[in-house]
């Protein structure tokens, strides 16, 4: 074999920056510093969590003339009154009624927090 056929062929590894993708130099992780923070603030990034309802869409009042039991709503629309609040709660899944927590669980079982 002559000089010009050989079998060996020379490869260059070339790799690419994490954060934007273009050729490194020999010995680099990323190519520049704002690759890096980049790439860091990828890595540390919050799961996306959904928000919470607001306190007062799942707070229970209660109508002092007629005794309905509303979810989110201050004032009775039947009434035209001002409701006390029960505490949070929601809509029961099973029969589609307003429930308040403290409705379900036994006062006793209540843990009772001193200031």
């Amino acid at each position: 074999m002559t000089p010009d056929e050989s079998p060996c062929v020379t490869v260059t590894l070339r790799s690419t920056c994490p954060a934007c993708g273009c050729n490194l130099d020999r010995g680099r992780r990323y190519c520049s510093n704002a690759c890096r923070q980049l790439a860091y603030r990828r890595r540390h990034e919050a799961p996306a969590v959904p928000m919470p309802p607001s306190g007062r869409a799942t707070m229970v009042f209660a109508c002092p003339s007629c005794e309905t039991y509303l979810l989110g709503e201050q004032r009775c629309p039947d009434c035209n009154v001002f409701a006390r609040r029960v505490g949070p709660g929601g809509e029961c899944p099973h029969r589609g009624d307003i429930v308040a927590i403290t409705d379900l669980v036994d006062q006793e079982v209540m843990p009772t927090i001193h200031p």
